[in-house]
């Protein structure tokens, strides 16, 4: 399609990741004319470079890692297996490649427009899109919703070279192989890649600067992925600091590091993963109010201080994940046009980690309960007493649920084993619904499944745990 000097819209949507397409699609299905820019292509950083092309890499190693470690366990045996590197990384692409080309045929079904660009807001009412070869197209709307998403956090001290010291974005493309591998932080991307390379035999060090690896879940969920992973035998270095990273010549880098006893050592490896955050990505605004650290100020209607101008997803900060963007876009896009509709924000936000075993949590820790002085009783129950789990060959891990001591509400889950990911829908639905141990224990859970984890672990709240 071609683009006139300037287009009117009811809505110009910045940025086609999860906040974007989902933004623009609402928008459409209440009958605005809508155009959508997107600097490379739509389906944002988790389409493209994260969560999808992560999740396939992630099912690629899961195959090789159970027919290499355990096909005598499941009765077969195998000779001369191996695999084709640039086959593994291109079955990712190939994936990504098919998911964006679903967002485009659902914005030609929604009758959006799509701009290719980098975009700036000169003034209110316009978008100025710059293509990569310097023409400018010049879109209008009453309503502009930035949706920029964030990138990779660069640190200064281990500067990116794209071979030896890379980002995520890089980690999913690596033409090579690598032998071995540094990753520092551990959050899910961190976690999540540390698994991957090592399933296809990359001797893998995780380095965590906080006490324990995926420091932001409960602190029995974490211990176990340890466990776990040293288990594998990917190396994990919790309470450790990296001091400095030095590139040697492009074919290995060495990272001197300060351990938790206070030692200091060097390791060397073929490549260094930094995976230590991401900051929001912000197109030219003049104008436009930021936090401290940079993400968009918004109010509860998602407006930010410039009239008409919107924003939602990872560029205004708190919990940074795909479906909470895309949740934010539509409450920002609804309330944009109607207003009696009032805007939610987030609140009972499911986080997901697929490393193996997986983790899924929801709600609060045990140690947030406990620094707020709060009563509550602890059901625990492990998959190892799941016939479902044991008929699967995978029974690590457990299902574990908090409740109000006095009246047995859901306060938290956490769960860490096969398809954890999965699982956590149910005791979501309980916490958004405020229900109780009682609601639970109510329930009929199939059989044989690992759902029944879930009925036990509420049985065992109260000591009443059938196959404990």
């Amino acid at each position: 399609m071609e683009y006139n000097a300037r287009m009117s819209y009811d809505l110009i949507v910045i940025g086609g990741g999860p906040a974007g397409y989902v933004g623009a699609i609402r928008a459409a299905q209440l009958g605005k004319k809508v155009v959508c820019v997107e600097r490379e292509r739509v389906g944002g950083t988790c389409l493209n470079w994260g969560c999808i092309p992560t999740k396939a890499l992630l099912k690629n190693g899961e195959v090789y890692n159970t027919v290499a470690r355990r096909a005598a366990e499941f009765g077969m045996s195998t000779e001369g297996l191996s695999f084709d590197w640039s086959a593994v990384i291109g079955r990712s692409r190939q994936i990504s490649d098919r998911l964006s080309g679903g967002i485009a045929f659902l914005f030609k079904k929604n009758k959006i427009d799509s701009v290719t660009g980098e975009a700036s807001i000169p003034a209110a009412g316009t978008v100025e899109v710059k293509a990569a070869d310097g023409t400018v197209t010049t879109l209008e709307a009453p309503n502009i919703l930035i949706a920029t998403g964030a990138r990779t956090r660069e640190v200064p001290v281990f500067p990116f070279n794209g071979s030896t010291i890379i980002g995520s974005k890089e980690a999913l493309t690596l033409t090579k192989h690598p032998q071995s591998m540094i990753v520092i932080g551990s959050g899910a991307i961190g976690t999540e890649l540390s698994y991957v390379y090592h399933c296809f035999g990359t001797k893998v060090t995780l380095v965590e600067a906080l006490p324990r690896i995926l420091p932001n879940e409960d602190d029995d969920v974490s211990q176990a992925v340890e466990r776990s992973f040293k288990k594998q035998g990917i190396t994990c270095m919790a309470g450790a600091r990296v001091e400095s990273l030095k590139d040697n010549d492009g074919q290995s880098v060495t990272a001197v590091m300060t351990a938790k006893n206070g030692k200091t050592q060097e390791i060397t490896a073929d490549v260094c993963l930094v995976a230590i955050g991401v900051v929001p990505v912000v197109p030219e605004v003049a104008g436009l109010e930021l936090t401290e650290r940079g993400f968009i100020k918004v109010d509860e209607r998602y407006r930010t201080n410039l009239q008409g101008v919107y924003a939602a997803g990872d560029c205004i900060g708190g919990i940074m994940l795909a479906h909470t963007a895309s949740y934010e876009a539509e409450q920002a896009v609804e309330g944009m046009f109607d207003a009696n509709h009032v805007p939610a924000h987030p609140v009972v936000v499911p986080g997901c980690t697929y490393c193996h075993p997986q983790v899924a949590s929801v709600g609060k820790r045990e140690r947030e309960l406990k620094e707020a002085g709060v009563e509550y009783k602890v059901g625990k129950f492990p998959f190892q007493a799941i016939g479902r789990a044991v008929a699967g060959g995978d029974t690590e891990g457990f299902v574990k649920l908090l409740f109000g001591k006095e009246n047995g509400e859901l306060l938290g889950a956490h769960i860490v084993g096969d398809n954890a990911t999965e699982l956590l829908t149910a005791p979501e639905l309980a916490l958004n619904s405020e229900l109780t141990d009682a609601d639970l224990n109510a329930m009929i859970y199939a059989h044989p499944t690992l759902s029944e984890a879930i009925h036990e672990a509420v049985l065992a709240a109260d000591g009443r745990a059938i196959h404990a």
